[in-house]
């Protein structure tokens, strides 16, 4: 059965100074450079046909990394649809300063409510809005033909691919937390449902 996995890119400098992403274009410190190093280590069993990520470089690099370390030379689609959430006004904002502005109960919030955006910015629900029909379009796409999957995306896209094919609720979603350069491994029928689900972690 065709396998599908997630990873979310290693960490970046701006989630080491605790700033609001999004589609701000920042690499990967050396630290994420590592989990990308070590999430490859963790795949070297699956011999992936196709790899998709997105239209950012801190993903691309993770990617560039992942594979590097399994030795794969395979095809690689890049693409906005996979783009972390757009934090609108809160872009290059350190969080802290983030709720001394606006207040902590209404950046809450933002960062964690389902279908509530930051001012300029996109809600988990606008980001699923551009990323699930890509996810139906091109990656099931692949699935439906057997082949094995990697995705190297973001905390958010990747979260909602996660409840698209987990099938959660809002509720259920916005507990959901993906850590960096952390693999989630899915084997799928050809219609994309779940046989199983593996996280893995070094040591």
């Amino acid at each position: 059965m065709p396998k599908l996995v997630l990873v979310r890119h290693g960490q970046s400098l701006w989630n080491l100074q605790n700033r609001f992403t999004g589609w701000i274009d920042v690499p990967l410190t050396e630290k994420g450079k590592e989990e990308a190093y070590k999430a490859g280590e963790l795949l070297k069993d699956i011999r992936f046909n196709v790899a998709y990520t997105s239209a950012l470089s801190r993903a691309q690099e993770t990617l560039k990394i992942i594979l590097e370390v399994i030795g794969l030379n395979i095809p690689v689609i890049k693409d906005q649809a996979l783009n972390e959430r757009h934090y609108g006004d809160l872009q290059g904002l350190n969080k802290d300063r983030a709720r001394a502005k606006y207040g902590a109960e209404i950046v809450h919030l933002w960062r964690r409510s389902y279908d509530i955006a930051p001012p300029g910015g996109e809600s988990l629900k606008d980001t699923a809005n551009r990323t699930i029909p890509f996810l139906e379009r091109a990656i099931l796409g692949d699935i439906a033909e057997g082949n094995d999957v990697l995705v190297v995306a973001h905390g958010n896209s990747n979260r909602s691919i996660v409840m698209y094919l987990e099938k959660l609720t809002p509720e259920e979603i916005i507990k959901v937390e993906l850590d960096t350069g952390t693999p989630i491994v899915y084997e799928l029928d050809k219609d994309g449902n779940i046989l199983s689900k593996e996280i893995r972690r070094l040591g």
